[in-house]
């Protein structure tokens, strides 16, 4: 076991929710453990794939089922399934959920990508050439939803559609659980769209008003104190610097990276 690798109990965690090894077809190919830790060390490192480690095997040939599992959303199916049996176990707090986005500076290799790069979730901040990474945590401070943008659009952009991911289905009947009791933000989020979308949906809003604006009866200073949650959970996210620095040239790769982060805090 290398320093990056998996270890036995988040194998354990993992494994049951990968594809079979044959379930693309082809030629037998290194395990899916091998193909994982790959993975995890570009994740940790920020290194190119051309400098992968030959004891993971030959870097085109990880990289090109990377991909392929990328299109099949094995990645997102991986994150879904540990948090739905999180939920079974009554590890995930429905009473309390917390928003925040951070900007991530882009290496100019991000630059570039065929089509265009207005669809890439790229932009040009204070900061330059950066991506916004906008989350969702529940109670406990574990990732539930994540969207990109570009680095200079508004936390606004991705309230609702924040809003309307992290759903998490149930091992029997019902609808997915999706909405708290409250949800927590920074002053990023007080205005009156925030605050109606919130009482349509019947969440309470825990948001400081602007310093211009009247506070609203229902601010919570005890529960707002709660809100590094989410921030110690980008913390830990940046602690890949493939996240801390992004290098990936298509957004789906780049949150698909972000996505496997979150995996590993659940497991």
């Amino acid at each position: 076991m290398h320093r990056h690798d998996l270890t036995d109990a988040q194998w354990a965690a993992f494994q049951p929710h990968l594809p079979s090894p044959q379930g693309f077809g082809g030629r037998p190919r290194i395990n899916h453990r091998n193909f994982v830790n790959a993975v995890l060390w570009l994740l940790r490192t920020g290194a190119p794939w051309r400098d992968l480690p030959p004891y993971y095997g030959h870097w085109s040939s990880i990289s090109t089922r990377f991909y392929r599992w990328s299109r099949a959303g094995i990645w997102q199916q991986l994150l879904s399934c540990l948090q739905q049996i999180a939920d079974e176990q009554h590890q995930i707090d429905w009473d309390t959920q917390f928003i925040d986005s951070t900007v991530i500076r882009t290496h100019h290799h991000a630059a570039g990508a065929r089509g265009g790069q207005q669809h890439e979730a790229l932009g040009r901040s204070r900061g330059g050439f950066s991506t916004k990474i906008h989350l969702k945590c529940e109670g406990g401070g574990k990732p539930l939803a994540v969207l990109l943008t570009g680095g200079e659009r508004h936390e606004m952009v991705g309230f609702v559609p924040l809003l309307e991911r992290g759903r998490v289905k149930r091992t029997g009947q019902g609808r997915p659980r999706s909405r708290p009791r409250q949800l927590v933000g920074d002053r990023g989020y007080s205005n009156g769209v925030a605050r109606k979308e919130l009482r349509r949906r019947g969440i309470r809003a825990v948001i400081p008003p602007k310093r211009d604006h009247r506070r609203p009866a229902n601010d919570d200073q005890s529960v707002y104190r709660e809100r590094n949650q989410v921030e110690r959970a980008i913390v830990k996210l940046k602690r890949f610097r493939r996240l801390a620095t992004r290098y990936d040239k298509r957004q789906v790769h780049d949150l698909v990276m972000i996505t496997l982060a979150m995996a590993l805090s659940w497991v």
